[in-house]
């Protein structure tokens, strides 16, 4: 569950976007909808995420409840043909 106002959907959208991406993995945003007792509005924009960053549902400015099928043959078959882990590096931190 999130807070983000309307005023930073776009920032909102784009992180959830990008979380997708650089993990490799679905995500799911829920944020609030409406105006809160201080006159901030919410737009909802809650959304599901694929792992290469297309929005699968975007629900903006209502409330709803849906239900998404979601594949991990797909999802392990994307892993497996970019495979952003072998980029890894491998250190260490030294304490003195």
């Amino acid at each position: 569950m999130a807070n983000w106002p309307r005023r930073r959907a776009d920032a909102w959208q784009s992180l959830l976007k990008a979380r997708a991406a650089e993990n490799q993995a679905y995500v799911i945003g829920v944020n609030r909808v409406g105006v809160d007792g201080t006159g901030v509005s919410y737009s909802g924009d809650s959304m599901i995420v694929d792992p290469v960053g297309n929005v699968l549902e975007h629900l903006s400015q209502k409330e709803a409840t849906i239900t998404v099928s979601l594949s991990m043959e797909k999802l392990n078959d994307f892993r497996q043909k970019f495979p952003v882990w072998k980029d890894a590096d491998r250190f260490t931190i030294d304490e003195e």
